[in-house]
């Protein structure tokens, strides 16, 4: 039976490890049907697991650059929209389950349970983590949770599931762990949003950006993607 492609990719930026990804997804890809879950009964390419370090994330733009005549994915302004209303605030529309936002800065308000409701009340996990280190960069405590044990339950759980952090070489470096993510829709905007927290995290405790260290068993190409993935790398 063959073994599973775990995938390393090294980036300076954004948009080169944006880029070396697609092509890595084209080329190895596991092709399959989907059974459950976002465009049932499509097909998409994706990575068995693959880990992506990237060494410069803060570089500008956060936005991939696309040759011409090709749709961009996201913009810096679109970024920093998505920062601002889906990750850094526990706001929501009346037709979502949850935001990333939310899970970070207020998990109580994803509970029913008022029991639940308190144990979790006044607990952000940003300015928490935030403390944390103020008062000491030697621990392996700073770990940002998304994921909650009804996600199961739910239609669409988060694809982001934690965030974890460390600071070494006097730079916060961040972690986060995908369950699934979409390349060409998500990847993007997700990864700059991330940067625009980590570098607000940064400023607030004292230290340099670091880098980020992105894995994923899921980081997939949905299949009306993949014309537009053969443009950008190049590929027939």
């Amino acid at each position: 039976m063959p073994e599973l492609n775990a995938v390393f990719v090294k980036a300076m930026n954004l948009d080169e490890a944006w880029y070396l990804c697609i092509k890595k997804a084209v080329e190895v890809g596991y092709e399959y049907l989907i059974t459950r879950g976002s465009y049932e009964g499509q097909k998409r390419k994706e990575f068995d697991f693959i880990t992506i370090q990237i060494t410069n994330p803060g570089q500008r733009p956060l936005a991939p650059v696309v040759p011409a005549g090709l749709p961009a994915p996201a913009t810096d302004n679109d970024i920093e929209k998505y920062f601002l209303e889906y990750l850094a605030t526990d706001q929501k529309k009346p037709d979502e389950d949850y935001t990333y936002g939310q899970r970070l800065t207020n998990p109580a308000a994803s509970l029913t349970d008022k029991i639940d409701q308190l144990k979790l009340q006044n607990i952000n996990q940003i300015e928490e983590v935030i403390k944390m280190y103020k008062s000491g960069h030697g621990t392996n405590q700073a770990t940002m949770e998304i994921a909650m044990p009804f996600d199961l339950l739910l239609k669409d759980p988060p694809c982001l599931r934690m965030i974890d952090t460390r600071i070494r070489y006097g730079k916060l470096h961040i972690m986060p762990y995908f369950r699934s993510w979409d390349l060409i829709g998500g990847f993007p905007m997700n990864l700059g949003a991330l940067q625009l927290l980590k570098e607000y995290m940064a400023k607030e405790i004292g230290v340099e950006d670091g880098e980020i260290i992105a894995s994923s068993k899921g980081l997939h190409i949905y299949d009306h993607y993949w014309d537009y993935a053969k443009i950008r790398t190049g590929k027939k």
